[in-house]
């Protein structure tokens, strides 16, 4: 019989994890040593497993003061920046290339801190092993411009391939391109949890990127934590009180993968267990105190200005879209 994983066992493995502030009152944690500006908080909420931290956090961000937070259902990365730029939900953790696309657009759109590297898998047919065999091929998305074809349009560019005219772009809005796949409707699929793990399971196509082994996409976060730039702005210190809570998610999903997912499926967040720890056990979230956000914006921002999805240059996005402050301060706070 499982252990029944509570809210106080919960609290004690983060404490144990190295983050026993926890357990103080809001008021107390932290340097900034104020009340909240603000006690709600809305995050944006795909179907991808990957962005665990999120569910992860809601307990911690209560021992933070947040007592009314809220998900904003999006279909994908692309809507989830948008939520974010129209001031629909508060804070993201998603794919890095969407925001850079919304700030480049103009929305109102800070990136704060990188989540995790990893999650993204490119499934092919038998006779499809490099990004190079693409040229030709049937790629299966939801519409233009959506993420898994902005990711293959740069690691199609990246080889060497045009990916405006070398790859046939198959976009069909009403059956999912993982079905596509399965029935040998399209010879590529961009993939993440739970997705990529079912057709792993099920021995369909082989894959021949995956970003949190292979280079350069593996040197570089995939998802990233972002908020509403007048969020950020009216509220400080609930930004970062935030944003340190879904950091010490991210080190629960890394360090105690197995307890994290048990209380992630009890409360009804995954509803496969092997198939979230795998996604936990497979995908790098304990890599934001290593990697460089800002070097993940800059990498992603020019490969998208030399594909033509971006005008800005990566300084500009930088610039624009932003906020490395209360990163910086959460590391010299949450030390290993």
């Amino acid at each position: 019989m499982a252990t029944r994983y509570t809210r106080r066992r919960f609290l004690t493995l983060a404490s144990a994890a190295g983050a026993a502030s926890l357990v103080r009152a809001p008021r107390v944690l932290g340097a900034e040593g104020a009340a909240l500006e603000t006690t709600t908080l809305r995050f944006t909420r795909t179907p991808a497993l990957c962005s665990a931290p999120v569910y992860v956090a809601e307990e911690l961000l209560r021992t933070e003061g947040f007592s009314d937070i809220r998900y904003v259902d999006t279909g994908s990365a692309t809507e989830s920046a948008n939520a974010i730029g129209a001031g629909q939900a508060d804070l993201s953790f998603d794919f890095a290339s969407a925001y850079i696309i919304g700030i480049d657009s103009g929305q109102p759109i800070t990136v704060l801190a990188g989540g995790m590297a990893g999650c993204v898998e490119l499934f092919a047919k038998e006779g499809i092993n490099t990004v190079a065999d693409l040229k030709g091929k049937r790629v299966g998305v939801r519409s233009l411009g959506a993420t898994p074809h902005v990711l293959v349009s740069i690691m199609a560019a990246e080889v060497g391939l045009n990916p405006a005219k070398d790859i046939d772009w198959v976009v069909n809005r009403k059956i999912a391109p993982v079905e596509l796949f399965v029935s040998g409707k399209v010879d590529v699929f961009v993939g993440n949890p739970p997705e990529s793990l079912e057709l792993r399971a099920r021995h369909i196509g082989h894959v021949i990127v995956k970003t949190v082994v292979d280079r350069p996409w593996s040197q570089y976060f995939c998802c990233m934590l972002a908020g509403n730039r007048e969020y950020v702005r009216k509220n400080p210190i609930a930004t970062k009180r935030a944003l340190r809570a879904i950091l010490k998610a991210t080190d629960l999903c890394a360090t105690e993968p197995e307890p994290t997912v048990r209380r992630l499926v009890d409360r009804g967040v995954a509803p496969r267990y092997d198939h979230a720890l795998q996604t936990l056990r497979e995908n790098g979230y304990d890599k934001w105190r290593e990697y460089d956000a800002e070097d993940t914006m800059r990498f992603y921002a020019l490969r998208l200005h030399e594909t033509g999805f971006v005008k800005s240059t990566p300084q500009k996005i930088i610039a624009a879209g932003t906020n490395w402050r209360f990163l910086d301060e959460l590391k010299r706070e949450l030390k290993a």
